[in-house]
């Protein structure tokens, strides 16, 4: 695949094509220091309710804020600790009591600023309070630029395990500033690569080949190669979330790529930054392909060569890099309470190659568990 064309004026905008609750998505050099001319329509009464977190708070949203000022937009903030535990009930009823004590209305948008833990909790609440009111994403991390900040999946955690408790709510309005990512840590950088690596290996082998082509320059800051990276990869969910909003064709399941091993191993680290949720779905991947090689679906030259790109962005790809080391009892065990759990069966994705993924349902998790025992060298 050549690098995609310099976009036209208009062609940094992607619309998420949902019929009348169709929004669009915004990506722009510099478009958090203009942040107030596109949510100056979502200020009701020229004021603005934002969720954010601590670390977000430092880095990101004083552009936002000066912006909004600028415009003489007010705003109210509440900050949320950083990290997956956030994602809780208890951080839930804070931020619910704060927007209820702020006299939010079902007319307010709130806005979600920061990553993917920011944005899947602020679009809950936004779902729940006064029976629902809506919300915009402007995701800081680049996992959530090119994944969760788009297609209306919101959630928290609980006690059996990561996004069990949420619920379908679209934004209304999505705006990405590849700028941000200057802010990132490499790791995080990392972490979000993960999830554009898997628009390459569900159904385009040719992004795929772009990804390894364009690898280096992407992690050495090329503002040309990461912004038309995130603007395909977001083309690529709109697309997807268009023709299956809700995973009901099983379409949209195409995106959970990795993330029922990635969940598991989630788990086994206590849902920590021992292991980010984009280095969990690197392994998850990774895993993904070699089991369907050892089931003889795919080649393991195929699997290698996802494992090698995904080691060349510095993203683990087995147990040990992990730090999740466990038997594939232990971590099958994980997997009984993953969401996509029905009739007592859970569905798997496999690859029979690089942007052929499919999901199937006649997996035998002993035969899966046997597999992460040799995985993780259980095994004479």
């Amino acid at each position: 695949m050549n690098a995609p064309s310099s976009p036209a004026p208009s062609a940094n905008i992607v619309t998420v094509d949902l019929g009348d609750r169709a929004y669009d998505i915004h990506v722009a050099s510099g478009l958090l220091q203009q942040a107030a001319q596109y949510l100056a329509p979502y200020a009701r009464a020229g004021r603005l309710l934002i969720i954010t977190d601590d670390q977000v708070s430092q880095h990101v949203l004083l552009a936002v804020a000066n912006s909004l000022n600028g415009a003489g937009l007010s705003h109210e903030v509440f900050i949320l600790p950083h990290g997956e535990g956030a994602k809780s009930w208890a951080q839930l009823e804070r931020m619910t009591d704060w927007l209820l004590e702020h006299h939010v209305e079902r007319a307010d948008h709130i806005i979600a600023l920061g990553g993917g833990v920011v944005g899947d909790i602020t679009g809950f609440a936004a779902h729940i309070v006064k029976r629902g009111c809506h919300f915009v994403q402007i995701p800081t991390s680049l996992l959530a630029q090119v994944d969760s900040s788009v297609g209306g999946k919101t959630a928290i955690n609980s006690g059996a395990g990561k996004n069990l408790v949420g619920a379908f709510h679209q934004p209304s309005l999505v705006l990405i500033d590849p700028d941000v990512l200057r802010s990132l840590p490499p790791r995080q950088l990392a972490a979000g690569f993960a999830e554009v690596v898997k628009y390459g290996l569900i159904d385009d082998a040719e992004f795929f080949d772009y990804c390894e082509r364009n690898c280096a320059a992407f992690f050495a800051g090329d503002k040309d190669t990461q912004t038309q990276t995130i603007i395909h990869s977001v083309r690529s969910k709109a697309r997807i979330v268009a023709a299956d909003e809700k995973e009901l064709s099983g379409t949209r399941a195409l995106l959970n790529l990795g993330h029922t091993f990635g969940h598991a191993l989630e788990a086994e680290t206590g849902f920590s930054d021992k292991l980010l949720h984009g280095e969990a779905v690197a392994v998850g991947m990774a895993l993904a392909f070699r089991y369907s090689a050892r089931i003889g679906l795919c080649s393991m030259a195929e699997a290698d060569r996802v494992a090698t790109l995904l080691r060349s962005a510095k993203l683990p790809t087995n147990l040990q890099e992990a730090g999740a080391v466990a038997s594939g009892q232990t971590l099958t065990a994980h997997m009984l309470h993953d969401k996509k759990m029905s009739g007592g069966t859970l569905p798997f994705l496999l690859a029979r190659a690089i942007g052929q993924t499919f999901l199937s349902h006649d997996v035998e998790l002993n035969d899966v568990a046997a597999f992460l025992d040799q995985e993780a060298g259980l095994l004479g």
